[in-house]
């Protein structure tokens, strides 16, 4: 049953879309026919030269549709397009992922309908040569009749009674077996549709599921070489840290502290050993003036002391500063190298899922 139904029918193209339909109250309003995309498919029957669109969900067909030569198929948005059935007295809407799809689409239906007009002008040829045959072979046949009326009766063993039940049987028989024989066809019909629609959903999510191991694979490339850039700015971060605590450990405030110091005592024991000298000088020395041009000299380098010394202070200050910048830099590098381990952290932790979610996906 399935054999013949294939080689009478066959689909010639096939996409997935979602269903909608007119609604008859309003003729205005779209009503879906299916809760998401399924496979529209055109398909080619041989023996009455025809084409249909069908599609199918679940176990019924929200498209049935058999293309005329009248009919168009009309673009009313980048993804959307309709065409009107007047045979089921509706109107079929069609929503498409992508813009190139609603194209192909549109394409075909225009080679189909063509060709369901050529083939229905070569019907109309086919039906006028039979009618001119019968027209020459009508006179003959009714010569004939006419003889076989003339002519008499033919006997039969069991009379007209018995001829007429036979042939009564007989014809009940033929039109019992037709029905039979129709019926077969039509389940066998909705079971090829049926098997043909699961078919194109399982090649389809097949697909889907190869690009997104392929994408996943890449994805785990990238986060790969994401991870070893992450250990190696890691590993930089911690030995900027190591120099920043060793050159903190040996910093140069501490060394400008010791200098400091040593400059201080040298010169408050510079200003010991010149107060010693006046006070020498003083004793040695009776002249007031003599005394006083001293005393000027000593102040005079007791000023030059005090300006070194607020040279010195300045000195101790921005040494002080650079070693609160130091400081800074330091927890700064420390606060960034705490935000690359969180990064390392979440980045291991979506690998790990990711590779969960592949090894999920490959047992499947």
């Amino acid at each position: 049953m399935f054999p013949l139904h294939r080689e009478r029918e066959q689909p010639i193209f096939s996409t997935r879309a979602h269903v909608f339909q007119i609604d008859p109250a309003t003729k205005r309003n779209w009503i879906p026919a299916s809760k998401h995309a399924v496979t529209v498919s055109f398909f080619y029957d041989a023996n009455r030269h025809a084409y249909r669109i069908i599609s199918v969900g679940g176990t019924k067909a929200i498209i049935n549709s058999t293309i005329s030569h009248n009919m168009t198929f009309t673009k009313t948005s980048q993804k959307f397009g309709q065409w009107a059935d007047s045979r089921a007295n509706t109107v079929y809407g069609l929503g498409f992922a992508t813009e190139q799809q609603l194209h192909q689409f549109a394409e075909r239906f225009k080679e189909v309908r063509e060709a369901a007009r050529l083939a229905r002008e070569k019907s109309q040829d086919k039906m006028e040569l039979n009618t001119t045959a019968l027209s020459i072979a009508a006179p003959q046949f009714s010569q004939d009749l006419c003889d076989e009326l003339q002519s008499p009766p033919a006997m039969c063993v069991n009379g007209p009674e018995d001829k007429l039940f036979r042939s009564q049987s007989a014809d009940i028989t033929l039109s019992s077996e037709k029905e039979r024989i129709k019926k077969m066809l039509s389940e066998g019909s909705i079971c090829e549709m049926n098997l043909e629609s699961e078919l194109f959903t399982l090649q389809d999510s097949n697909a889907k599921l190869v690009a997104a191991l392929h994408e996943a694979n890449a994805n785990v490339e990238q986060w790969k070489k994401q991870l070893a850039a992450y250990q190696e700015e890691t590993e930089r971060l911690r030995d900027q840290v190591a120099d920043l605590e060793v050159h903190g450990s040996q910093g140069p405030s501490d060394m400008l502290k010791d200098e400091l110091t040593q400059s201080l005592e040298e010169l408050e024991n510079l200003l010991k050993a010149k107060d010693e000298e006046i006070r020498i000088l003083q004793s040695k020395k009776s002249n007031f003036h003599e005394l006083e041009q001293e005393r000027e000299e000593a102040i005079h380098r007791l000023q030059e002391l005090e300006m070194r010394n607020v040279d010195l202070e300045r000195r101790v200050q921005n040494a002080e500063q650079n070693l609160a910048s130091a400081l800074e830099d330091r927890e700064r590098a420390e606060n960034e190298v705490q935000r690359v381990v969180q990064i390392l952290d979440v980045k291991i932790f979506d690998l790990n899922d990711l590779r969960q979610s592949l090894v999920k996906l490959i047992s499947k």
